[in-house]
């Protein structure tokens, strides 16, 4: 199983940046989904997380401002971050608790992360 994360990049205080996070490989089904993101000198911080129903839970620095989605079909997990402050650069990583083949328990993947940088 891989995670292929995308989308980050330079944007200007008050951008927009919509990340993407696909599983490929050997998947049954994608249970959780997250986004984490780690500053430099800092702790990796969990952003947001999506349940299998759809159900949402967000950091209390991202509520209103970010938005995370999933596409079952697609195996791909969405973070729609508006409103960008130079607070929100760090290395946005994707994590997914998803089960590999019928019967067997779930287990813990995560992307290889993608840079988000916001300066003017």
């Amino acid at each position: 199983v891989q995670l292929q994360a995308s989308g980050g990049g330079l944007v200007q205080p008050g951008g927009s940046l919509r990340l993407s996070c696909t599983a490929s490989g050997l998947i049954f089904s994608i249970n959780t989904l997250s986004w984490y993101r780690q500053a430099p000198g800092k702790q990796r911080e969990l952003v947001a997380t999506i349940t299998s129903g759809s159900g949402t839970n967000y950091a209390d620095s991202a509520k209103g401002r970010f938005a995370i989605s999933r596409d079952n079909a697609k195996n791909t997990v969405y973070l729609q971050m508006n409103s960008l402050k130079p607070e929100d650069t760090a290395v946005y990583y994707c994590y997914a608790d998803l089960v590999i083949r019928i019967g067997n328990p779930s287990a813990n993947f995560w992307g290889q992360g993608t840079l988000v940088t916001v300066s003017s």
